[in-house]
C-alpha cells in the first residue's frame, strides 16, 4: 500500500521502533511478586500497549498505585542498560530516510522510561509524546492528536505505525491511516489498513511534495 504524499509518520516505540519485551516481562513479574499479586490476577492483565497507570489500576486498590507506579517505572529505568532493549528490523534505516519534522514517537511509556529505551537503541527523535504529556492514553486518540497537533499535520494525512490493537484503535479514532506491525500479535488481532512484519517492509521516498510510505504487505 501506497501513502501519496505529503504525509506524517507517527511511531509507536516499543515493539514497532524496538523491543523491550525480555525487561518489560522480568520488571513486571519482579514487581507483581512484591505486591503479592497472584500468578492469575497477573497473567489476565494485558501488558502490552498500554500506560502503566492503567495497568497498575487494574490490579491494585487505588491508594497503593502511587507507590506502586514510582516502583515499577524504578524497576523498568534501571533495566534498560542490562541489555533488555533492542532495536527492531528497519528502524534504523526507515528513520534515516526522513526529513525532519516528518516524524514523532507517540508511547504509552513515560518520558523517562521512553527516552531512556530510544538511547539505548541509538534513536534520536525529534518529538516524544509521553505519557506525562496526556491525560487519556491509548485506545483514546487524545496522544496521537496531540503529536499532530505539535508537528502542524493534518491527522488525515498522518499514519500511524503500531503493534498493538489498542495504539491501532487510537490512530483509527484520530482519523489517520494505519500500518500494524505483526511483531507482537498475530496478523489477525490487528486492524489496520495494511499490516506488515515489522519496518523492514516499510519505505519512505522523499520528494518535493513531501513524503511518501510505501509498505508491502
Amino acid at each position: 500500500m501506497k501513502f501519496e504524499a505529503p504525509v506524517t509518520l507517527l511511531f509507536d516505540n516499543d515493539g514497532t521502533l524496538l523491543s523491550s519485551m525480555d525487561s518489560v516481562l522480568s520488571c513486571w513479574t519482579r514487581w507483581a511478586r512484591e505486591y503479592g499479586i497472584s500468578a492469575e490476577d497477573f497473567a489476565a492483565v494485558e501488558l502490552h500497549g498500554r500506560p502503566a497507570a492503567d495497568i497498575v489500576g487494574d490490579l491494585l486498590p487505588a491508594e497503593l498505585i502511587p507507590e506502586a507506579l514510582a516502583r515499577i517505572e524504578r524497576l523498568e529505568v534501571e533495566d534498560v542498560p542490562h541489555g533488555g532493549v533492542v532495536p527492531l528490523p528497519g528502524t534504523a534505516e526507515l528513520l534515516a530516510s526522513l526529513p525532519e519534522g516528518s516524524w514523532a514517537v507517540v508511547t504509552s511509556a513515560t518520558r523517562e522510561l521512553a527516552e531512556a529505551r530510544l538511547r539505548a537503541v541509538g534513536i534520536e527523535a525529534p518529538l516524544v509524546i509521553a505519557a506525562d504529556d496526556i491525560t487519556r492514553g491509548k485506545p483514546d486518540p487524545e496522544p496521537y492528536l496531540l503529536a499532530a497537533e505539535k508537528l502542524s499535520a493534518d491527522p488525515a494525512r498522518c499514519v500511524v505505525f503500531e503493534d498493538a490493537p489498542a495504539g491501532l484503535e487510537a490512530g483509527r479514532s484520530a482519523g489517520m491511516r494505519t500500518v500494524g506491525l505483526a511483531t507482537t500479535h498475530r496478523r489477525d488481532q490487528l486492524r489496520a489498513d495494511v499490516v506488515v512484519e515489522h519496518l523492514g517492509s516499510v519505505t519512505a521516498q522523499v520528494n518535493a511534495s513531501g513524503v511518501t510510505v510505501v509498505a508491502a504487505d
